[in-house]
């Protein structure tokens, strides 16, 4: 269940030693995380993934070309981390994004994360973009660093993303930190914006989408097989451990470049159970004879938005089609409750879970890819 980037899908979002699941998105980032891992928090795959949206487009008259300023978010003004929100959707329409999700990063940052959320505004104090920024806290292997910047495109071409980039890559230095991950749109301009600073590829994973308001979504079996039975993730309100068991048993087989730990209870209620972005009631749980088999988390972002946050099916009880089973009662119901859209992502190589998705009528929309930088050591 994890919460983006930690996308994007985040950035979606953000590795650890893992139980087994069947993987249904890319890594984590700001928001919602995707179909592979419930958390775009941990800031291991970004959890907010990371993201450089920077890449150079001709200037437009349309915002005043100042050398735009950085600084941090203010979590407790509304309006700031609405500016947050406005930019992701631009620079990234297939990510949920929503003001209390935004400030929530900032407040519940695990201290040994280093989190930052930083905004970029010209003079006259029009954000034009902004960047997640921190440290891989959960890894077993120190140092490990991630940024996800985006840019209005509207304000590319000001120096925003460089400037960004940079603030966030000192930020990094300064807490230790030996390499920075990114996710990049796999498109020629943001790539060549990666690799101008430094940065090199390596896999790469696709952000999807279904027209949920017009699918043609399959229906529940009249029947379910014996033993086997449906649950909403509130129904867990009380006592979520067993939820946050099976996400980790789920997460074993999650792709990904920086291996983390998934043991601390706590952290998951309080970054992943506790997320804004989750949606409870919409999250599906299967259990089998009693016990979880398989889930799928839903992130929304509370109006029409709707993303598989997370889609795990336990080892023992693979290849029995309950991934299929929880996915197809959490659209339906979210189809219900009024989201026309329903977002998620895969890893490019995670041909059983993109099989799954497209079964669905999910489309690509987008793919980036993951780059890496080794930082210099801070001067200070």
């Amino acid at each position: 269940m994890r919460t983006p980037h930690t996308a994007p899908h985040a950035p979606r979002t953000p590795p650890r030693r893992r139980p087994a699941r069947t993987p249904d998105a890319p890594r984590t980032r700001p928001g919602p995380r995707s179909d592979t891992g419930l958390d775009t928090r941990r800031g291991a795959t970004p959890a907010p993934a990371a993201k450089i949206e920077g890449a150079r487009t001709p200037r437009t008259p349309t915002v005043a070309h100042m050398s735009p300023s950085i600084r941090d978010l203010r979590p407790n003004d509304p309006e700031d981390s609405e500016s947050i929100v406005r930019v992701r959707r631009a620079a990234l329409p297939f990510m949920i994004s929503s003001a209390p999700g935004v400030a929530f990063e900032v407040t519940s940052a695990h201290p040994d994360k280093r989190y930052r959320l930083l905004v970029a505004e010209t003079g006259d104090g029009r954000v034009i973009g902004t960047a997640q920024v921190g440290i891989a806290y959960n890894s077993p292997v120190p140092g490990q660093g991630f940024v996800n910047t985006y840019v209005d495109p509207a304000a590319r071409g000001l120096g925003a993303g460089s400037a960004l980039l940079r603030a966030a890559e000192e930020h990094l230095a300064a807490e230790g930190a030996k390499d920075s991950y990114a996710w990049v749109l796999d498109e020629p301009p943001h790539r060549a914006f990666a690799e101008r600073h430094g940065y090199r590829a390596s896999r790469s994973a696709h952000f999807l989408r279904l027209d949920l308001a017009s699918a043609a979504l399959p229906t529940l079996p009249g029947t379910l097989p014996a033993g086997v039975e449906l649950r909403p993730g509130s129904a867990y309100a009380a006592d979520p451990r067993p939820l946050f068991e099976a996400d980790a048993a789920a997460s074993l087989d999650e792709p990904g470049d920086v291996t983390v730990e998934f043991d601390d209870y706590e952290d998951w209620l309080r970054h992943t159970w506790n997320n804004p972005y989750l949606d409870h009631e919409l999250t599906t749980v299967v259990l089998v004879d009693g016990g979880v088999a398989a889930f799928t988390a839903a992130h929304t972002d509370g109006a029409t938005r709707y993303s598989s946050a997370m889609t795990g099916t336990l080892r023992a009880f693979r290849g029995r089609g309950l991934a299929k089973l929880a996915k197809t009662d959490s659209l339906l119901r979210a189809r219900a409750a009024g989201y026309t859209e329903a977002f998620t992502g895969n890893d490019t190589g995670n041909a059983p879970m993109l099989a799954v998705n497209t079964w669905f009528g999910y489309e690509i929309c987008a793919t980036e890819t993951r780059f890496a930088k080794p930082l210099a050591p801070s001067a200070d």
